[in-house]
C-alpha cells in the first residue's frame, strides 16, 4: 500500500526574503560606489602627502651632504647612495637612512635634479598626474605645477 505525501502549504510571505536580500544588496551597492570615490582620494591624498615628506627628507639630506663637506670645497652627492653612507669621514655618517621609492609612482626611483658637474641637487617624482592641490598649502612654489613631475624639492643649503 502506497502512502500518500503530505503536501505542505506555501506560505503568503514566500519569496519576499528574497526581494528583501535584494533590495539590501542593492543599497550596499549604491553605499559603495558613493564611497569609493571618497577613499580613493583620500588615499591620493595620502600619498601627496608622503610624496612632500620623503621629497623634503631628500632635499634636507643633499642639503646636509653638502654643508657638511670637509675642507672648504663644498659638494653635492653624485649618485643618492651616496646619502646613505658618506664615505669622505673617518667615521660613519649617514644622511639618509634608506633610499625610499616614490609614493605617487610606487616601484619607481626618484628623477633627480643635477647641476651642471653633473651631480644631485634635487629630486623629482616621476608621475605625470595631476596634484591634488593639497601640497600647495605647504609649499606655495608647488602652486603654478600641473604635473607632480613638476614638484622639484631642491636642497637650500647655506652660503
Amino acid at each position: 500500500m502506497e502512502v500518500p505525501m503530505r503536501v505542505g502549504k506555501r506560505r503568503a510571505e514566500s519569496g519576499y526574503t528574497f526581494v528583501a536580500v535584494l533590495i539590501a544588496l542593492a543599497l550596499i551597492m549604491l553605499g559603495l560606489s558613493i564611497a569609493g570615490p571618497l577613499w580613493s582620494q583620500q588615499i591620493r591624498r595620502e600619498r601627496e602627502q608622503e610624496l612632500l615628506r620623503i621629497g623634503s627628507l631628500y632635499a634636507d639630506a643633499i642639503a646636509r651632504y653638502h654643508d657638511t663637506s670637509p675642507g672648504s670645497l663644498k659638494q653635492y652627492p653624485v649618485e643618492l647612495h651616496s646619502l646613505l653612507l658618506d664615505t669622505r669621514f673617518v667615521g660613519v655618517q649617514r644622511h639618509l637612512r634608506q633610499l625610499y621609492t616614490d609614493p605617487v609612482s610606487p616601484g619607481q626611483a626618484w628623477a633627480t635634479v643635477q647641476d651642471t658637474e653633473g651631480r644631485i641637487i634635487g629630486v623629482y617624482s616621476r608621475s605625470g598626474d595631476t596634484p591634488l592641490g593639497s601640497g600647495t598649502r605647504m609649499n606655495p612654489e608647488f602652486a603654478s605645477a600641473k604635473h607632480y613631475s613638476d614638484w622639484k624639492f631642491i636642497a637650500k643649503v647655506k652660503s
